[in-house]
Formats: structure tokens, C-alpha cells, sequence
């Protein structure tokens, strides 16, 4: 078994998990089957119960498993699922070990950092390697090196290396700045950082240095000698304007060519050429002005504008991507696969909502009001959400862009808030509500699942929702079914069979389903086992687009596949279907 450990230096975000993911495409296109793993610091046991503004947008797999985003860029890069074993927590790892020496599974030892944790951490990598039929392990070491909470994972990694000679890589990842002031890349903060990392008996065999522009080759010499590397496995990572082009700019360095040489390894085989072509389309695509009218779409360069009204969007005095990151990817992939460029607008579902408030009490007034915030869009998204702060502001824009015929996707929460704006202006029940958020409401259109109500009783939040992929069966003659038949999205189109991942413990009230038909509301999918709506739309003769979905088709879209829901509503958006 042969390992290669990916760690970070100097800041944090820089890119580790591009550069495990790019190395992980690259050995898999070598021939080698390979097993991506993430580290994770922090002592939850998965990543379900943190708020995304702190960690970014959980990470959702097939297994259920909640997972840092990483793991959505290595299923994106390999295109294949990943689990529970590719995702290990410091939380985890403590866990076990406490139980184990509770249940005297230590014989009366004392439980000690090194070796029981390091040992732990050990099995589990080699266990992620066996389930996966892997040869490769690609280990992405989470956090900076320096921190503490990490030193554990490196312990692990010293250890292995020191066993298994020969058999371990590590590659450094670490940030080289360029200070306006000075105009010239600084090769100190990378050199500290390895420093740390020698600190630790730790030699890194490759360095990957991430800056603005292309290393030149006094920097790449000043590492060399300083760092104790052969210049040619000093790699130049600079910023690109699609991240999946890292893989190829490695190749360009020999980066696989040369770990495969340190492991003793030959190369089997060499196929990225459909990954060079998509590559390729897209920076044609993205060449041209941004700001080009997409009159004729389906031409390079042309750009869809999408409007996400969101709750997620701010961290002090900036605004991130991260908390949507999945949706972000999900959009570029189908907007690639149209030949045209997407433009988002990140848009606070608060601001809606205070916006709305002040409007005039005329429902056609108020919506109109809502084009000062929303502006000029050709789609409106209102994406995952959790209890009630913005959540009006989420429904006002379900209600705009219903009236207004901009087309709609409501991902989850989105579905839901849909359904109560369709029962406030439609039904006309004006205390319409999520029972999330309002609990005496008297027309609950969205409860809680029976089964989650004895988790919620107990405060049981972690790993307890509806987690993972579920199948469900999908009405023809709806925007869904089109979009499953068009784009290969059944699992077994005879049956109208597909499937998709969910995160959610409340979901449409069946008691409201008649109510709801009557006046025009689809039910376009139902899941298999509990007969639950899975996804809901408006009549095509109504509305262009406007279709909410309680799964989370963003954590199945991959660069080569990109999701059918979201190729279908994209195409709504650029007015395919007129």
C-alpha cells in the first residue's frame, strides 16, 4: 500500500484540497485505483452540526455521511462516491478511543496520545484503502501545520513513513506571497512552514507553492536549497480561473510522473483527454467579455445571471462562497454544459425580508418592490436554510419569481418555503407555515417527519435527519421528468425511477395534497419508501420554470455529469423552451 500525505503551510484555504484531489485524477489516470481521505481537526464527529458560515457548506455523500466539502472536489475530480471512511474527525477519533478503553479493550494500559491515537488514525486509513479495493491513499491533512490540533495526523504520518520506507510521499502545500509594497513573491513564510513541518521529523518530498502569478526560477531555486528539495519537485501553483485546471498544470510540471517515481511505481496507463477537452470548452467559454447578452443562447462566452437569495452569505464584514459551495459548482457545470457562462448574485434573504416589510400590504405592490433588491436576473434560487431568520425573505422571493415568471429552483428549504408562499397567495392561508418556524401556525404545509420527532424530544441533531440517497419515482409530462429523461437521470426510466441525496427533517404535509392540486400544484415526485413529496413544480402553461426539490441535486452535479435538474433549469433561464 502506498500513501501520499497532503498538508497546508502558512493560511489556511489555499488549495489543499484541489492539489489531493489533482494528484488523486492524475494517479487514477496512471491506472492506479486510488482512495482520497480528509483529516479534520475539529472534535465534532461530522460535519452536520456546524454552521456553514464557520466551516463552509457540509459536504453531503450517497452513504449520508456529512462531510467537509473536499469530499464533494474529490467525487467531482474522480467522478465516483465516496463515504463515512474517506472523512475522519479529531471527534471521531477520541471517541473511539475512549470507548475502547471504557469497554477495557486496552487491558489495563495507560491511554496514551502516541501510540493508541496515532494507531487509530492509522486503522482507519488503512480500512478507507480496503473498502475502496484502493492501492493509493491520498491523505489530505487538515488545518496548517503548526496548529495543534492537527499534530496528531502528522504524528500518524511520521510514524508510517518511518515503518514503511519508501512507501510514503508528502506533499507541502504552502502560500507565497507577493506584497504590493515590495512587488516580488516571498519564498520566507513557505520556508518557516517546512521548518515546522522538519520540527515534526518530517521532510516533505514535494513543494506546492500556491501565489498569485507563475514561480520564476530564482524563487524555485531559493526553495530548493532552503528546503532541501530537488527543484524540479518544487511545483508552480498559481491562482487559475477554473480549478479544474490544476490537474493539468501539475501534469505540465511532471508532478505525477515524478511521485510515481518516488513510490517505484510504473505507469499502467494515460487517459485525461476527455478532462483536458472539458477544460478546454470551458476557458473558451470564459474568455469572452462577462458581460455579454446571452440573446444567443448556446454562443461561447454568453452568461446567464442567476439570483440566490440566501441566509448564509456573510461572515463580519465580507461575504464567502464556501456556505453554498456545492450549488456554486453545480451551476458552473450545468451553464458549461449550455456553452454559456453563469454570473451569480449573492443576495441576503434578511435584506428581502426587511425590504418586503416596509412594502405597501398589496401583494402585487409588494412583489413588485422586490425588482429594487433582486434587480435584473434570469432566475431566482433560494437554496438550503434552517429555522426562521430570513425565512420570509426566502418566501417573498419563491412568491416573486412564481408572479413574475422568472424561472425557479428551490433546493430543500427552497421546496418548503415555496410551498408556503404557494398556500399564502394561491390557497389564500395567510398563516401558512414551515411548523420549523412557526408552530401554532394552523395550516402546517411543512411538518416534522414522524420519525424525527423522538430525535428532536431528545435534542438529537447529529447524524439524525434523513441523510443520504433515496429513491423516488417521478410523474411524466413535468419539468422533472424531461429533465431525468433528457439528461440520463433515471436509475430505471420504465419505472420513472431516480434517485437523489437528502438532508432535511421536515418535509410537505400530505394532509394539504388535495388542497394544493386544485389550485394548479404539481407533485412531480414521490420517494419509494414512505410515499413522501419529493419534488414539486408549477403546470408548464403557468410558469416557465418553477420547480422545488426537497434532495440536494448539487451534491450529485459533477464537472463531466452535470446534474439534469440543474441542465434543465439553466436552459429555462436562457429561454430554451420558448
Amino acid at each position: 500500500m502506498k500513501y501520499i500525505f497532503v498538508s497546508g503551510g502558512v493560511i489556511s484555504g489555499l488549495g489543499k484540497g484541489i492539489t489531493a484531489a489533482s494528484i488523486s485524477l492524475l494517479l487514477q489516470s496512471s491506472g492506479y485505483k486510488v482512495t482520497p481521505i480528509k483529516c479534520e481537526n475539529y472534535l465534532n464527529v461530522d460535519a452536520g452540526t456546524i454552521n456553514p458560515i464557520e466551516h463552509g457548506d457540509p459536504f453531503l455523500c450517497e452513504d449520508g455521511t456529512e462531510a467537509d466539502m473536499d469530499l464533494g472536489t474529490y467525487e467531482k475530480f474522480l467522478n465516483k462516491n465516496v463515504g463515512r471512511k474517506n472523512f475522519i474527525t479529531m471527534g471521531q477519533i477520541y471517541q473511539t478511543v475512549i470507548e475502547r478503553e471504557r469497554r477495557f479493550e486496552y487491558d489495563g494500559e495507560d491511554v496514551e496520545a502516541i501510540p493508541h491515537i496515532t494507531d487509530e488514525i492509522t486503522k482507519r486509513w488503512n480500512e478507507a484503502v480496503k473498502e475502496n479495493s484502493g492501492e493509493i491513499a491520498v491523505v489530505e491533512l487538515g488545518g496548517t501545520a503548526g496548529e495543534y490540533q492537527n499534530i496528531f495526523y502528522y504524528e500518524a504520518a511520521r510514524i508510517l513513513s518511518l515503518k514503511n520506507p519508501g512507501d510514503v510521499v508528502h506533499v507541502h502545500v504552502g502560500y507565497m506571497p507577493t506584497p504590493r509594497h515590495l512587488g516580488e513573491p516571498k519564498t520566507k513564510p513557505i520556508q518557516l512552514s517546512v521548518r515546522t513541518l522538519n520540527s515534526m521529523g518530517i521532510q516533505p518530498d514535494f513543494i506546492v507553492a500556491r501565489s498569485e502569478k507563475p514561480m520564476d526560477k530564482r524563487r524555485k531555486d531559493r526553495f530548493a536549497i532552503f528546503c532541501n528539495v530537488h527543484p524540479e519537485d518544487v511545483v508552480s501553483a498559481p491562482d487559475c480561473d477554473v480549478v479544474y485546471e490544476v490537474p493539468l498544470m501539475l501534469k505540465e510540471q511532471s508532478v505525477d510522473t515524478n511521485i510515481l517515481s518516488r513510490l517505484g511505481l510504473e505507469r499502467r496507463s494515460e487517459d485525461i483527454s476527455k478532462w483536458k477537452s472539458f477544460v478546454d470548452r470551458v476557458k473558451k467559454i470564459r474568455k469572452p467579455a462577462r458581460n455579454a447578452s446571452h440573446s444567443d443562447a448556446g454562443g461561447s462566452g454568453k452568461t446567464v445571471n442567476i439570483a440566490i437569495v440566501g441566509k448564509y452569505f456573510t461572515t463580519g464584514e465580507y461575504q464567502l462562497r464556501d456556505s453554498y459551495a456545492a450549488l456554486f459548482d453545480a451551476l458552473q457545470h450545468a451553464a458549461w454544459h449550455h456553452n454559456v457562462d453563469i454570473k451569480t448574485k449573492w443576495i441576503s434573504a434578511e435584506k428581502v425580508e426587511s425590504h418586503f416589510a416596509k412594502a405597501s400590504r398589496d401583494k402585487k405592490d409588494k412583489y413588485d418592490s422586490l425588482k429594487e433588491i433582486i434587480g435584473d436576473t434570469d432566475g431566482i434560487i433560494v437554496p438550503i436554510g434552517w429555522g426562521e431568520r430570513g425565512a420570509e425573505g426566502m418566501i417573498a422571493a419563491a412568491g416573486y419569481a412564481r408572479e413574475h415568471k422568472i424561472p425557479y429552483l428551490g433546493l430543500c428549504y427552497g421546496m418548503q418555503l415555496a410551498c408556503v408562499s404557494f398556500a399564502r397567495d394561491v390557497i389564500g392561508w395567510k398563516d401558512a407555515h414551515t411548523a420549523e418556524d412557526d408552530p401554532k401556525t394552523t395550516h402546517p404545509v411543512i411538518h416534522l417527519m414522524p420519525a424525527q420527532e423522538e430525535f428532536m424530544k431528545r435534542r438529537s441533531y447529529g447524524g439524525t435527519m434523513r441523510l443520504g440517497g433515496w429513491e423516488a419515482i417521478v410523474k411524466k409530462g413535468t419539468h422533472a421528468w424531461d429533465a431525468y429523461e433528457k439528461y440520463n437521470g433515471f436509475i430505471d426510466k420504465s419505472k420513472g425511477l431516480t434517485s437523489e441525496r437528502h438532508r432535511h427533517r421536515y418535509e410537505f404535509n400530505d394532509d394539504y395534497t388535495k388542497d394544493f392540486e386544485k389550485n394548479g400544484f404539481i407533485i412531480s415526485a414521490r420517494s419509494v419508501v414512505e410515499n413522501l413529496a419529493e419534488i414539486i413544480e408549477l403546470p408548464k402553461q403557468t410558469h416557465p420554470f418553477y420547480l422545488g426539490t426537497q434532495g440536494h441535486p448539487e451534491y450529485k452535479s459533477r464537472p463531466l455529469s452535470p446534474h439534469p435538474l440543474f441542465i434543465e433549469y439553466i436552459g429555462a433561464c436562457l429561454g430554451l423552451d420558448k
